[in-house]
């Protein structure tokens, strides 16, 4: 993308009133996506993205600009613009000899690929979808696939390129018995080439997408009160994800916005609770070579037998938190400067029975499957939907229920969880933050919390 001669003057542009760090971002991306709605094509487009930041840093206060135009001039025009903002006593550059190449190599690229290929997969999920139930009355298909090429390089004389190929699939059925309607999703998703397909079963997550939304149709009103819960793997890791690691990122951290401020070292969760983020898992959804920074991925331990033991930590999160930096600085694309974020975030398999968790829970609810929802991470207040549950009486299962939320505070949440099963799995989703909109993974074994409180609208079962 560009010369090491000519990234050396635009950093050198960007040092000249006086910053102590700057950092060149450049990317180059190519991405394919196709939407159907009961088995018919509404959209296919090809989408080629393109350009630059320049990111300066003068102790804790940094300047961002970027372009579209990724000429050596446009550059340093633009390395130029974000200096103006910078005074401080000023750095130098670096040769570039911390040569790192995270470049991945498609088994199958998007490119040798045709759209017949990708319209076949969302059609063989459309058709398997519509066949489990007469009740099933609509069904959208989505397909998408990108191939970024990164580069990072800056004035300590890192060079880092990465390449970061990904797809996804997405089914969301409608049921319907002319009265109400429901819904189930499945969005299967790798960090890989087209080979993914080999992996990904769209007949299998086209049913299973209409099995929910039919038991949905089907459900009660779900209970409101506080209660037992068990909340099963996969993307059940969204609470971990949404209620605790928000707030464990140097964003909220370092600003003081975090209930988990000052507390590393103490016990925040259960002692059976260990989450971890680790980025380096080959093929998946959040994985990452290397962070926007040019920093190898990490496994970070987050929390270990219930004590907090490391934040999420980006460049300018580690100067204004004298913390290490942890591999964890994310963006969107060259549009946004970066920031700490999550790539995939899960709860450690633990020891428990995942059958026993139900069977001496008493009444309560088993939450299948989750939704979104919204937190607060300064006081780790929550509410998420509960997308598929069921009611659980005498310790079986009595009855799916519709409309359940789970209401409450992570910090209440991990010290309640009284149970870790062993069979950890992952969603998949997109992340949102100051620094835009990234892929990441979150799992977790089935868990149970003791209590939690349940909003819904039903009466006693």
């Amino acid at each position: 993308m560009i010369s090491r001669t000519s990234a050396e003057r635009v950093l050198n542009a960007a040092l000249a009133t006086g910053g102590d760090f700057a950092e060149l971002y450049m990317e180059d991306g190519e991405s394919h996506s196709i939407s159907m709605l009961d088995g018919v094509v509404e959209n296919a487009a090809y989408s080629r993205a393109r350009g630059a930041g320049v990111r300066i840093l003068s102790g804790t206060r940094s300047a961002y600009a970027y372009t579209v135009d990724i000429s050596e001039s446009a550059l340093v025009e633009t390395a130029k613009k974000a200096s103006a903002i910078i005074k401080g006593e000023g750095g130098g550059v670096l040769p570039f000899t911390d040569i790192r190449d995270g470049n991945y190599r498609c088994r199958i690229p998007f490119s040798a690929v045709d759209n017949a290929k990708r319209v076949h997969l969302l059609k063989l999920g459309t058709d398997a979808a519509k066949a489990e139930s007469g009740e099933i009355t609509k069904v959208s298909a989505a397909y998408m696939d990108t191939d970024k090429k990164v580069l990072v390089c800056n004035t300590e004389g890192v060079w880092a390129e990465d390449r970061r190929p990904r797809t996804r699939l997405a089914f969301t059925a409608v049921a319907s018995d002319g009265m109400e309607f429901q819904t189930g999703q499945e969005i299967p998703a790798f960090g890989m080439g087209f080979e993914a397909y080999e992996l990904i079963d769209p007949e299998k997550d086209g049913r299973t997408a209409a099995r929910t939304a039919v038991t949905m149709l089907h459900g009660v009103d779900c209970p409101a009160g506080y209660m037992p819960v068990v909340i099963d793997g996969g993307f059940g890791g969204v609470i971990l994800h949404e209620a605790c690691v928000h707030s464990l990122e140097a964003t909220s951290v370092a600003r003081g916005n975090s209930e988990f401020c000052g507390k590393l070292g103490q016990k925040i969760a259960s002692d059976i609770v260990t989450a971890i983020d680790d980025g380096t898992l080959p093929g998946e959804w959040g994985s990452i070579r290397y962070d926007d920074e040019g920093n190898p991925s990490q496994c970070n331990v987050l929390i270990q037998n219930g004590m907090l033991k490391s934040y999420l930590v980006d460049r300018l999160g580690s100067r204004i938190m004298n913390q290490p930096m942890t591999g964890s600085a994310r963006r969107q694309s060259y549009e946004f400067a970066p920031t700490s974020r999550m790539t995939n975030t899960f709860f450690a398999p633990g020891y428990d029975d995942e059958e026993e968790m139900i069977r001496t829970m008493g009444e309560g609810l088993f939450a299948a499957k989750m939704g979104g929802g919204s937190v607060n991470p300064l006081t780790g207040e929550f509410n998420f939907s509960v997308l598929e549950g069921y009611w659980v009486k005498d310790g079986k299962i009595h009855c799916p229920v519709r409309g359940a939320a789970l209401i409450g505070r992570g910090a209440d949440v991990l010290m309640k969880i009284d149970r870790v099963g062993m069979n950890m799995w992952f969603g998949h989703g997109m992340c949102g933050s100051r620094s835009g909109s990234v892929p990441t993974n979150v799992g977790q074994p089935r868990i149970r919390v003791s209590g939690i409180t349940v909003g819904g609208k039903g009466g006693r079962l």
